[in-house]
């Protein structure tokens, strides 16, 4: 007896995940509330408070997976993002301006300050590239019917040709990789920058941390 063909499989009912983009988001603006007093010349609640504003229209379209493609929704992303990153520069500089006033003889301070200006920077900066790459998480996505921008990133999966990786496409993970390796060496490491914009951000990505980690840090360890 002659087996009947299998049907064709229908559409595929997968969704792109938004909850880990936006729990890494949350986590950054939790992380606020630690930022030392010294160096911070903001109101300790506001950060927080403004970036929970921008966060909620995002979780509330879109809580664990990219459903909904509303083109104001990115924007309202990457000005959250950008917020982000402006605060962590400020705080860099409120850092280096104690550091420099001859009051920075707390090495506690200075330690709790660089580890969350390097963690919020490398969070930051993987939302970021998250966002822009091809023309955001909606445009990779395969289940909509969206055309992608050429890339930003050129990832290792996309140059060779592996079994089980003919369709990869990049998740918030290898976003965060890449963002972490950024941060760690200051300069991209498996993941090369193609756009101008790309490079751009990692170019200031990297200044943060190198300040952050071989300034910041550094006189912070000796003090201790």
């Amino acid at each position: 007896m002659n087996k009947e063909p299998k049907p064709a499989a229908g559409p595929s009912s997968r969704h792109t995940r938004r909850w880990p983009a936006s729990l890494a988001v949350l986590a950054v603006l939790i992380l606020q509330l630690l930022v030392p007093t010294q160096i911070n010349l903001l109101p300790q609640w506001l950060m927080p408070i403004i970036g929970a504003l921008l966060l909620l229209p995002l979780v509330w379209t879109n809580p664990f997976h990219l459903r909904r493609d509303e083109p104001w929704l990115r924007w309202v992303e990457l000005v959250l993002v950008a917020i982000l990153v402006l605060v962590n520069a400020l705080y860099l500089a409120g850092l280096i301006a104690f550091l420099n006033s001859g009051e920075a003889t707390n090495g506690k301070v200075l330690v709790k300050g660089a580890v969350v200006i390097w963690v919020t920077n490398f969070v930051a900066f993987a939302v970021w590239y998250w966002e822009i790459d091809r023309g955001g998480p909606f445009a990779r996505a395969p289940e909509h019917e969206r055309q992608m921008e050429r890339a930003d990133l050129l990832f290792p999966q996309m140059t060779v040709d592996l079994p089980g990786w003919e369709h990869w496409l990049p998740g918030f993970t290898d976003y965060l990789f890449v963002s972490f390796t950024a941060a760690t060496a200051f300069s991209p490491t498996d993941t090369m920058p193609l756009s101008a914009r790309t490079k751009t951000l990692m170019g200031i990505q990297s200044s943060i941390a190198l300040l952050t980690l071989a300034v910041i840090a550094a006189r912070a360890i000796n003090v201790l």
